[in-house]
């Protein structure tokens, strides 16, 4: 199974520091819906694996948070394209969970849904903890330059991030890359 597993706010969408709390709230990223939907036309299943502490914070409902999700279903669709599921952590930080990312819990969970090893699965997120979460269930990381990512533009990425963290401009970069590897032709990333 081919499976690619994407952040939401600040990876697909443009991410806020007031959460994402209506349908309204949520835009797409320049590109970013046309990228997931070139991934599922090359025969690649995509999940995202995101933190909503806002839930836990008390912000918003999971009624809000499902309407955003059908808002982003329904552009996606628009597009023809899909994601396959949404996993997310509904979790403030200072619950100690184990599924808030960076600890890996939301990616265990989409490996047993899934029924796969995540071994060398590719995870891409705007944000160190992103990162780490996948890394910790296997997954190979890559940072997209957008939402937080920015900050990183034309700098080397700080020793914390994962060893072997390939670098994109954005998601429609890093779709480019993805299916042109599995062509075999993918030159390598920063």
């Amino acid at each position: 199974m081919k499976l690619v597993i994407l952040d939401r706010d600040g990876t697909i969408n443009a991410d806020s520091d007031e959460y994402i709390k209506s349908p309204e709230e949520w835009m797409p990223l320049p590109g970013a819906l046309d990228a997931i939907a070139r991934l599922n036309h090359a025969g690649w299943h995509t999940v995202i694996a995101s933190n909503q502490s806002g839930l836990g914070r008390g912000l918003f409902d999971v009624a809000s948070l499902n309407a955003v999700h059908a808002k982003m279903h329904k552009m996606l669709s628009a597009k023809g394209g899909r994601i396959d599921a949404v996993f997310y952590c509904p979790h403030s930080p200072e619950e100690g969970c184990q599924c808030r990312k960076p600890s890996p819990g939301l990616f265990e969970q989409i490996g047993d849904r899934f029924g796969v090893d995540l071994k060398g699965t590719p995870v891409v997120g705007d944000g160190l903890r992103d990162l780490q979460a996948g890394v910790a269930a296997g997954c190979e990381p890559h940072l997209v330059l957008t939402g937080k990512g920015a900050a990183y533009r034309g700098q080397q990425l700080p020793d914390t991030f994962p060893p072997g963290t390939m670098v994109h401009e954005d998601l429609a970069a890093f779709a480019d890359w993805l299916v042109a590897r599995h062509a075999g032709s993918a030159k390598p990333v920063s």
